[in-house]
């Protein structure tokens, strides 16, 4: 008979072993599941049915046109209108330009629900804004990169929808709502750090706007913000499924960026098919991965084990929150944050629910330590981005951001001990 134990090691072990040698993500999971399963003497059939069965999910559907329509709105002028917009907002306070970049992420990240969309769209532009306006550019490069992690909070998010699935079905329109409150108070924490540090170094205010511009750059700001308003609503008051409103969305996106702001043209379409297509072929072959190995875990009941192992340490609440934050936190330096979605969900979730903890709290708890996880080294994809737009090597912009990771950290301890921050919403507009 099959040592139990043994097949953990083989699973874990020869994971970590493939990360390290570099191996893709999905080949990494795949591969160790089938050295597991040809060890336990399971059929690796079984690996092919479960990799289908975690994809023939309908909620999944709603990946494929946010993904679109956050390649729409990049393409279509929608973040200028948001940087402008942002602009509007908070752009005569000292620091106006960071403060701007702030906003404008948690605009454009709300609508894209990706960092890495939010770091390429509004960092080439944001970035040697606020370099030519007296800014460093290790600050500049740190803002834009810490404000962008709020798109994967602030719904519409699909990272809540890979959590859903992982979660077992996790209502998706509460775990929008959740994240709400969450994501801006992780960019006003953020704004509070830069505008200390703008004072602290006397950077410039921004001009002031007249009113009548105020009024244009509003008015027309509006259409883009209202994607996100028809989402939030359609979803909350079950108009719609999260797959419809993400198809709506794309459609919307669309028909703005063509027909009213007239920066899309039909030719362009094409290449932002190609992009959608591409990173739909790498979310969705993780996703079916994923669902293998998970399968796997929860065979050899590893949630369990990590359960009692925790417990084992300290039966204090808030002694095993921290533990789980201090884990989830060092495996997102390492690691991507969808995988670790797929992968640390149907372990860590029955842990938090024994001490009390709700769903949908975890799932932001979750994706805000992994939010973070896009801003560190050494695998940050949001830090990449920047450090690659700037053009500045990733361990000076590292040092700038630690005034920025305090604030991070402080949100993610209010997440994960006051649940009336992810929850209020949730239980006012679709209580279970």
């Amino acid at each position: 008979m099959a040592d139990m134990n043994l097949a953990i090691a083989i699973l874990l072990g020869s994971f970590f072993i493939f990360v390290i040698c570099k191996m893709p993500i999905t080949f990494a999971l795949a591969a160790s599941t089938s050295l597991t399963m040809l060890y336990l003497g399971i059929p690796l059939m079984a690996m092919v049915q479960q990799m289908a069965k975690a994809i023939n999910s309908f909620s999944l559907m709603a990946i494929p046109f946010f993904i679109l329509a956050g390649e729409i709105m990049g393409a279509g002028g929608i973040s200028d209108r948001m940087l402008q917009f942002a602009n509007v907002c908070v752009g005569r306070l000292r620091g106006g330009l960071a403060h701007v970049n702030i906003l404008a992420s948690m605009f454009f990240g709300g609508i894209s629900g990706s960092a890495v969309a939010d770091v390429s769209s509004l960092g080439t532009i944001e970035i040697p804004m606020m370099v030519d306006a007296g800014y460093d550019r290790d600050f500049s490069i740190g803002v834009t990169v810490t404000s962008a992690c709020q798109g994967v909070l602030i719904p519409p998010s699909h990272n809540m929808i890979m959590y859903s699935l992982a979660a077992g079905g996790v209502s998706v329109g509460r775990l929008f709502l959740g994240g709400f409150v969450p994501g801006v108070l992780l960019g006003v924490s953020l704004m509070l750090v830069c505008g200390i540090i703008s004072v602290k170094r006397q950077y410039p205010k921004g001009e002031k706007i007249s009113l009548k511009e105020a009024l244009r750059i509003t008015k027309d700001a509006i259409l883009a913000l209202f994607t996100a308003v028809i989402i939030m609503f359609g979803v909350s008051a079950g108009i719609f499924t999260a797959t419809e409103s993400a198809a709506i969305a794309a459609i919307y996106a669309f028909l703005i960026s063509v027909f009213v702001y007239k920066e899309l043209k039909i030719k362009m379409m094409s290449r932002i098919l190609m992009n959608t297509v591409k990173t739909l072929a790498m979310v969705f072959s993780l996703i079916a991965a994923a669902g293998a190995f998970g399968w796997l875990l929860a065979y050899l009941k590893v949630p369990t084990l990590v359960t009692n192992a925790l417990i084992s340490v300290s039966t204090s609440k808030v002694v095993v929150f921290l533990l789980i934050n201090l884990m989830l936190l060092a495996l997102g330096c390492i690691m991507d944050m969808a995988p670790l979605i797929l992968i640390c969900t149907p372990i860590l979730l029955p842990v938090v629910q024994t001490f009390g903890m709700d769903p949908v709290q975890f799932g932001c708890m979750l994706i805000l330590n992994l939010a973070i996880g896009l801003c560190t080294p050494p695998v940050g994809s949001a830090l990449f981005v920047g450090c690659a737009i700037g053009k500045l090597p990733m361990e000076k912009v590292t040092k700038a951001l630690l005034p920025m990771y305090a604030g991070m950290i402080i949100v993610l301890l209010l997440v994960t001990f006051v649940p009336q921050l992810s929850l209020f919403i949730p239980q006012l507009i679709m209580p279970a």
